[in-house]
């Protein structure tokens, strides 16, 4: 006769890890769930340098996450699981942005050589 399978024994603590889908949530880097949970299975995510290849994948503080979206790459590093979906400065304190910042429009256009010294 098999052992009694518990549900104790294999349940993960809280602790253990994120669903990537729902860190993707909680760190407003996707609108929603449902579209986190795409882009994985789109092939967009990365979990150190791994394609995720399901929502659920286990997240753990200290991982990188590679995003390809909007024409450009952001590489991540996971500093805390999420608790809920918050206001913006709570949501950038869940990772450290590893890649380089975007460039912004005006800087683009501007002629080295013109800038002035500020007073």
């Amino acid at each position: 006769m098999p052992a009694p399978h518990h549900r104790l024994t294999t349940a993960h603590a809280p602790d253990d890890g994120q669903r990537l889908d729902k860190w993707l949530y909680f760190a407003r880097l996707a609108k929603s769930r449902t579209l986190a949970a795409e882009w994985i299975l789109a092939g967009k995510v990365r979990v150190n340098r791994v394609r995720a290849g399901k929502p659920s994948h286990l997240l753990r503080t200290g991982e990188v996450v590679t995003i390809a979206m909007h024409g450009r790459v952001l590489v991540l590093k996971v500093l805390a699981a999420g608790q809920r979906r918050g206001p913006a400065p709570e949501a950038r304190g869940l990772y450290a942005l590893l890649s380089p910042a975007p460039a912004r429009p005006d800087d683009a256009e501007r002629d080295p050589d013109d800038q002035q010294d500020d007073p």
